[in-house]
């Protein structure tokens, strides 16, 4: 069977440094990014930064205009609706889950993963 495409992970270098990373988010801060084509909420807890999709799905608002918590999670500033940093599932309100991306920390910076569907010229014979 071939393939036409298939999904992989591009990285996006969103800072030089981890120490300019942590400039631009303080602990429990939020920060709204463009990754790729996605507009992304990155967080920072105790544990690190985390990756969400920034829209929350309860009514579209901007979860980078939200805070985190050390409980880890994002809260969206317009109805106070919760979401876990590492799964992306609600902890409140009616609202199922956020997309979740993963975040590493490289010697040339802070990177963020986003999966996309590539195609593939000549397919895949396996």
């Amino acid at each position: 069977m071939f393939k036409l495409f298939e999904k992989k992970t591009r990285w996006y270098k969103q800072f030089g440094s981890l120490s300019e990373a942590e400039d631009q988010v303080p602990l429990y801060k939020t920060e709204t990014l463009w990754v790729g084509k996605k507009k992304i909420c990155l967080a920072r807890t105790e544990e690190g930064f985390f990756a969400v999709s920034d829209r929350c799905p309860h009514n579209g608002f901007s979860l980078g205009m939200g805070w985190c918590t050390p409980e880890q999670t994002v809260v969206c500033p317009l109805h106070r609706y919760a979401f876990d940093l590492r799964t992306g599932r609600a902890k409140t309100g009616l609202a199922a889950y956020v997309d979740t991306y993963p975040v590493e920390i490289r010697p040339e910076g802070l990177f963020i993963g986003v999966e996309e569907t590539v195609f593939i010229l000549f397919g895949d014979p396996g």
